[in-house]
């Protein structure tokens, strides 16, 4: 969650003062047995599967250094914990050749991490990541030594590693969830895993050769350099100088006050200490440690960029010093680009050629500050503190903003300036769009899931920014609303305050519009995956919601669908669905026929007259591009004698893009060709309808799950004299927005509309959900206000 920047299994941390040395814990190794004539342990690795690791699972690498091969059938690979005496056993098999690798696999974490290599022996020990003993026994007998296993007879060879209670004369460094320890030498054992192993990047079943390269000594602003990854990543340095400015439960920030003149190198950068720091804001420190580059989210994370720090530190207070003044963003300091994320990349940034410029390019910008201590004078929210407690904030005089105080996306304009806060270090407050924070807002910048992150170290005070939650205007008499609405996976065990919410917003805000699309209805058990599609209990439910808060009776039409097949949250049968009011001239046809494989059509009365063969009906279900998504549903309506035909759409998501801030650029949409095929099919229905009759009166709405200027949009608009109107469109730029998503103001739903309807057309985003962090849905509905014509009007 938010709330956590990474969870590790602990590591080790050296802390020394100058002015006290107290509480030092002396650990004695057992007694060294002499050095194996064949098959010795040359990697051992504990970190498997954990945040920020490499590999999905624990292992152990063996190798044969003699002249023939040694069948190890029979013997076996042994773990205990660092002060443990209880053995866990994994049996090996089969024969090792002359200086090949045998790969032992063990347990997984949490799952992160890429895959391992072909394991030779798989295993189910979960190893500690940082201090453990791992014993290579020529029995498959559990060992039953105590604390001085490295010279049992039966122990061919044995490294314990970290706080170990017993090795090999002494102990193999510490490790963490992203370093194993490596034999620097695979064809060398001389007794003495202090000497013999490292700590390095794990490489299963690859022997390697790290002969130990002395620390360099290095500034931070040398460590973090001009690019996404440190030049010196992998090396150990030394002599790093600064001074602590924050920390969390397994880390601390230090920084340079001695900066460069250079504004592309960061002078912050966190150290990583797995378990919680000793060191306080304010100490002078000076840190020996691994620069490595985490990359946060392990397997699932593969699109973020990595953060720059320090491992397997060795730190040394040396003193108090004045934390530097916080470099400000912003009007008087560092002004981020206004519009720019990238735009001289090709694919991943952190790997090919690409320019690094902060001037112009957001992520560049971002990066030149990470793990530095920064202030943000009076920033501006321009979205809601999420449930992750984050909160998205820009300087004072970022553009373009929404009428409200959020900030729109554009096609040309993803927000770079945009930055969120996040609760790691502190509370954040509950905000809405429009507010403001009080003052200068103090922290250090971080990344994770996909974005940079903005760490406050204490809880800002929120200043009202007075945004409130809009009412439309009711429709004349002469006027039919139409109205879209997302109301996010309802179904009966959301209780009566989501439905009551609903109804308020239907009366009250909506001013209970004659015909609704509804998007995101659930069937009457939800998430239960228990077979049941239907959905009358939800509907229904709703339905009388909306009498009990004083709005009119709705009767609703909806088609179930096939069990499982429409995406969403397993068992809950996500759907489209119609309300229309009974006490209004709106009616519904009701033309049988309809299900859910079936598609409707289009036909003709005697008169030439376009009419839908099933009403309600689905569009093209047997399409591939429903295939997991919601399909369409039409339906034909009456209104004072004149035939309107309104299709419900809820397309599929962009779930699976890569994010705005991720480490490939451009971000590719992987999801955007099914949205076009989605388009595409309800557009060919569209054009069926007015083939038939060029002023038929069409409404296509719904969460179209794209922004205004897509190619998804420029489908369903199609061209020439049938092109429909998309209403968001029409509006300014400060106002097209019915979402908002990391504090981007942005365009998923949409109403569009055929031609003959444009000329009395009104219409209105109703902005009562997405600004604001107690939301009945996270979308935002809106309504077209329409006098359908007769068809020969042109």
């Amino acid at each position: 969650m938010s709330a956590l920047i990474r969870s590790r299994r602990l590591g080790a941390l050296v802390v020394t003062s100058v002015l006290a040395f107290a509480g030092a814990a002396v650990v004695v190794a057992g007694p060294a047995g002499a050095a194996s004539p064949d098959v010795v342990i040359t990697e051992v690795y504990g970190g498997g599967g954990n945040s920020g690791a490499p590999y999905t699972h624990d292992f152990v690498e063996l190798t044969n250094n003699s002249s023939a091969p040694v069948d190890v059938s029979g013997w076996s690979i042994q773990y205990a914990s660092a002060a443990g005496t209880s053995w866990q056993v994994t049996k090996l098999t089969g024969t090792i050749a002359p200086g090949a690798a045998y790969l032992v696999q063990e347990a997984a974490g949490a799952g992160n991490g890429q895959p391992m290599p072909t394991p030779t022996v798989t295993g189910t020990i979960p190893m500690s990541a940082s201090a453990g003993k791992v014993a290579l026994v020529t029995n498959q007998t559990a060992l039953a030594c105590g604390a001085t296993c490295s010279a049992d007879a039966a122990v061919r060879d044995f490294v314990g590693y970290g706080t170990a209670n017993d090795s090999e004369t002494a102990p193999a460094p510490g490790l963490s969830n992203t370093t194993s320890a490596a034999r620097i030498d695979p064809t060398k054992d001389t007794d003495n895993n202090g000497a013999d192993f490292a700590a390095g990047n794990p490489s299963p079943g690859t022997l390697t050769s790290t002969p130990t390269e002395p620390p360099v000594d290095a500034k931070i602003h040398d460590i973090q350099g001009t690019a996404h990854r440190s030049p010196l990543e992998g090396k150990r340095v030394r002599n790093v100088t600064g001074v602590v400015t924050a920390k969390s439960g397994n880390g601390f920030w230090f920084q340079d006050p001695q900066a460069d003149d250079n504004p592309a190198t960061s002078e912050g950068l966190l150290v990583f200490t797995s378990s919680a720091p000793t060191v306080t804001v304010g100490q002078a420190v000076t840190v020996e440690g691994s620069v490595a580059e985490f990359r946060p989210g392990g397997s699932g994370g593969t699109t973020n960029l990595t953060t720059t720090e320090l491992t397997n530190p060795v730190v040394t207070v040396t003193g108090t010093a004045a934390v530097p003044a916080p470099t400000v963003v912003g009007p008087g300091g560092r002004v981020p680009p206004s519009t720019v994320i990238e735009d001289d990349a090709s694919g991943d940034v952190e790997t090919t050629s690409t320019a690094f410029d902060p001037a112009s390019d957001g992520l560049d910008f971002w990066e030149s500050l990470e793990g530095m201590w920064l202030g943000i004078d009076q920033p501006q929210v321009t979205g809601p503190t999420s449930s992750f407690r984050e909160l998205s904030v820009v300087p004072a005089g970022a553009s373009v903003r929404s009428v409200r105080g959020g900030i729109v996306l554009q096609e040309t304009d993803s927000n770079p300036e945009r930055v969120l806060l996040d609760d790691a270090l502190s509370p954040i407050p509950t905000a809405k769009t429009g507010d403001k924070l009080d003052g200068v807002v103090t922290g250090v910048l971080d990344y994770s899931f996909g974005n940079f992150k903005f760490l406050p170290t204490t809880t800002p005070t929120v200043i009202d920014g007075g945004v409130t939650r809009e009412r439309t205007s009711a429709s004349s008499p002469a006027q039919l609303s139409v109205a879209t609405f997302n109301v996010e996976n309802l179904d009966p065990s959301d209780g009566a305050a989501k439905f009551d919410g609903l109804a308020q917003a239907v009366v009250h805000n909506l001013a209970s519009p004659d015909i609704i699309g509804l998007e995101e209805v659930q069937d009457n058990d939800g998430a239960i995956n228990s077979g049941t599609t239907a959905a009358d209990k939800t509907l229904n439910l709703l339905t009388a919601a909306i009498v009990k808060a004083g709005g009119p009776q709705y009767a609703w039409r909806q088609i179930d669908p096939v069990n499982n097949a429409e995406g969403g949250e397993p068992g809950g049968n996500i759907r489209v669905a119609f309300l229309y009011r009974t006490d209004k001239a709106v009616r519904f046809v009701d033309t049988p026929g309809g299900g859910s494989t079936v598609a409707t059509t289009v036909v003709t009365d005697s008169a030439g007259r376009p009419h839908l063969s099933a009403s309600p009906g689905r569009i093209d279900p047997a399409n591939p591009a429903w295939a997991a998504a919601r399909v369409p549903l039409a339906g034909e309506f009456r209104w004072h004698g004149q035939t309107v035909f309104v299709v419900v759409n809820h397309f599929s998501s962009k779930g699976g893009d890569d994010p705005l801030w991720g480490r490939f650029q451009p971000p590719v949409q992987d999801t955007a060709p099914k949205r076009h095929q989605q388009a595409a099919a309800v557009r060919g229905f569209v054009d069926q309808l007015l083939a038939k009759d060029r002023g038929a009166n069409v409404v296509v709405l719904g969460d179209i799950n794209d922004f205004d200027w897509s190619q998804t949009t420029d489908i369903l608009v199609g061209s020439g004299r049938t092109a429909l109107i998309d209403l968001p469109r029409t509006l300014p730029v400060k106002e097209r927005y019915s979402y908002v998503f990391e504090g981007n103001s942005q365009i998923l739903d949409q109403i569009l509309i055929s031609q003959n309807l444009r000329p009395a057309a009104a219409y209105d985003i109703v902005h009562m959900n997405a600004e604001f962090p107690d939301q009945i849905s996270d979308h935002d509905p809106q309504v077209a206000k329409l006098i359908p014509l007769p068809s020969w009007v042109r």
